[in-house]
């Protein structure tokens, strides 16, 4: 899944962790080999 799709659906779902990110857009909820890069993301969208 590529930057921009996982971006919109943060702000779509307001999502808060990488579980919220799963649980909305199924990004990050099989092997978890992403997380990290789901964690800079998040970061990046909510301002940390």
């Amino acid at each position: 899944m590529c930057k921009s799709k996982i971006v919109k659906g943060i702000i779509k779902h307001d999502c808060k962790t990488i579980e919220d990110i799963g649980d909305a857009i199924e990004a990050g909820a099989v092997c978890g080999s992403c997380h990290d890069d789901l964690q800079e993301i998040l970061d990046e969208v909510n301002g940390k």
